[in-house]
């Protein structure tokens, strides 16, 4: 489960996210949508532990965000999380199979153990033929791709998208929304989606609001 009570952050005396609160629980695949500018990447960054909030408090399956320190949370991201960035984030000296692995490499998962998995996502995403490929080969909709292959390959409780379908066309934006949900409701996972796209709002179990003033209705 997924706790959220009363998260705040502002920066240069600007609140930018106000006294949010949520409870997610194993299996729910939320959609956040909102204006630009009232903290949906905000609070993702918060939820993923890359930022800490000025107060309330933050749990993941009962382990409290605030009690960890730094090598700590890194240690969660890396098990428990999926993270979908808007810049992709894929390492240039990597190969594309390589970047997919990555989350497994780092949990000390090597050899076939971790390159079928990543080769299934790749198919699945429609970029088996792209394994060898770098990165700097790619599109920025086939980068974007790799990046939800990665997000999804170790299987995570939590997976973050944030704007996962801004750089495809509709047609492949339809399949990697279908595959996200699909993926996060047969892994029994959390899922949290940041859009702007009313078509992929809809694919969840349900959308959330974020507003200037905080509240998620």
């Amino acid at each position: 489960m997924l706790e959220i009570e009363g998260l705040s952050r502002q920066f240069n005396g600007r609140p930018v996210l106000r006294q949010v609160s949520l409870q997610l629980h194993a299996g729910e695949y939320v959609a956040v949508v909102g204006e630009s500018g009232v903290g949906k990447s905000t609070l993702l960054n918060l939820i993923a532990g890359l930022d800490r909030p000025d107060t309330g408090r933050l749990a993941l399956d009962n382990i409290e965000y605030a009690r960890l320190d730094e090598d700590a949370l890194t240690r969660l991201r890396r098990d428990k999380l999926g993270f979908v960035f808007q810049a992709f984030h894929l390492l240039p000296h990597l190969t594309v199979i390589q970047n997919v692995a990555l989350p497994l490499w780092l949990q000390g998962i090597n050899g076939d153990a971790a390159s079928t998995p990543a080769h299934q996502l790749l198919d699945a995403v429609g970029l088996g033929d792209r394994a060898a490929s770098w990165p700097r080969e790619l599109s920025g909709g086939e980068m974007q791709r790799v990046a939800i292959a990665r997000a999804l390959v170790h299987r995570p409780r939590l997976v973050l998208a944030d704007e996962p379908t801004g750089n495809l066309d509709p047609a492949n934006g339809a399949k990697v929304i279908a595959l996200l949900g699909e993926r996060i409701r047969q892994a029994g996972a959390i899922g949290i989606l940041v859009t702007h796209s009313l078509e992929a709002a809809a694919s969840t179990d349900r959308v959330l609001r974020l507003t200037a003033s905080g509240l998620l209705t």
